[in-house]
């Protein structure tokens, strides 16, 4: 999911796959029918996607606009590798007003989130702190993950991914008619979304708002990872999507042209959903309908530390991950240098059985092939697995993301 830094995920985002193709690494569109027919396909197709505030923004810009579950979303304006060293290097900002944010509001807003998530919101006890969780049916699937931040007692605010809010809404909304009935579930479609990230973002986001919002690096600035703050209609959290420092701004619609262009002013470069994959990917973070879905626990998709099973609360799915030991976990693989390209639904052949890849891609920064897998249980970082690439299988060495945080590579090359 989106909104995380420093640690994981959320998260956030789902899959591209109805989209786009990942070829040799990289994201890209499907190629249009180049007839009249299909060109007035594409533009019907264009005019029923859903469109955020900033999308004749991304027009001007050039950018190469993709069906992202459901939403008119830029892929990249040019250059999905410049755009993603760009947030490593220095500072890129993404459009995230695809994604939704639920505020919970009323009289047992803790306690009805502490049933809802697998996660223990009762972690949160600073105003504005955030927790990544996930939300669970009653077998155990993942339904989504998402990012939940703490303002007050009666007052919470939920941050989903774009493909699964509306099934989010009804499934909370279920939930508090039979729980909670006098809680309030606001649907935030008035907030737009910007991640900013990279090494400089903070400083460029203060340098480019400071006419805006004179007192927003005051609020800012002593944030901690994983917290928030309010500042007028502005929210701010020290989060991401990218494993770099930066912000999230929800802002209201009418100031989300302003703010981006502003940001890009002051040297933030726009960034596409391309740049933002490969960033998630090195990051270790997961992507909801990729690397998790509601066919799958958060105990074989790398996620167990965001499910809390040993206070005596209960949660939604908690009875269904007491009872059943999983037999699969999520691990990373990593081919040597000009070893191939790993993508999703490979074949991993370990001495166990096996294992499939849930994500996979060219790191730009490492320059050499990485993905995440699911594989049998015994399997363990340092073991050799054969990985099916076309009519050959290559040898991947497993390894325990991530790959890459705040520029740095973590993983020793193979």
């Amino acid at each position: 999911m989106a909104m995380i830094t420093g640690v994981f995920i959320v998260g956030v985002l789902h899959c591209m796959r109805t989209a786009c193709h990942c070829l040799d690494g990289v994201l890209k569109p499907e190629v249009p029918c180049l007839s009249r027919f299909g060109k007035m396909k594409s533009l019907l197709n264009s005019a029923a996607m859903k469109k955020t505030p900033l999308n004749d923004v991304h027009r001007a810009a050039g950018a190469k606009l993709v069906d992202f579950a459901g939403w008119e979303m830029p892929l990249h304006y040019g250059s999905q590798i410049e755009e993603h060293h760009s947030v490593r290097r220095d500072a890129g900002m993404f459009d995230t007003s695809h994604m939704l944010a639920i505020d919970v509001e009323g009289p047992g807003a803790r306690a009805f989130l502490r049933y809802a998530l697998a996660n223990n919101v009762d972690r949160l006890t600073a105003p504005g702190k955030a927790l990544y969780s996930c939300m669970l049916a009653e077998d155990g699937g993942v339904l989504d993950d998402l990012i939940v931040y703490f303002f007050t007692e009666e007052f919470f605010r939920v941050i989903v991914n774009a493909g699964t809010a509306d099934g989010d809404m009804a499934w909370l909304e279920g939930l508090r008619a039979k729980h909670a009935p006098a809680l309030q579930l606001k649907s935030r479609r008035d907030l737009a979304m910007i991640a900013v990230q990279g090494p400089n973002a903070r400083a460029r986001t203060w340098a480019a708002l400071h006419d805006m919002m004179p007192e927003l690096r005051a609020v800012s600035e002593p944030l901690g990872q994983f917290f928030g703050a309010q500042q007028g209609d502005v929210f701010i959290a020290r989060t991401g999507y990218t494993g770099e420092d930066g912000f999230e701004l929800l802002v209201p619609n009418a100031q989300a042209v302003d703010v981006w262009n502003r940001l890009a002013q002051a040297g933030v470069r726009p960034c596409g959903l391309g740049a933002r994959d490969t960033l998630r990917l090195e990051a270790g973070m997961n992507l909801y309908g990729q690397d998790m879905d509601n066919s799958v626990t958060p105990l074989e998709s790398g996620l167990a530390w965001t499910v809390d099973l040993a206070s005596p609360r209960d949660f939604v799915g908690k009875a269904a991950l007491l009872n059943g030991a999983p037999t699969r976990k999520l691990l990373g693989l990593l081919l040597p240098p000009k070893g191939g390209v790993l993508r999703a639904h490979q074949v991993a052949h370990t001495a166990h059985g096996e294992g499939e890849l849930t994500s996979g891609t060219f790191s730009p920064t490492l320059n050499q092939s990485i993905a995440l897998a699911r594989l049998p249980a015994a399997v363990k970082p340092g073991d050799t697995v054969q990985v099916a690439v076309r009519d050959k299988k290559l040898d991947a060495r497993v390894v325990k993301p991530p790959f890459v945080r705040n520029g740095k590579p973590l993983i020793p090359s193979a």
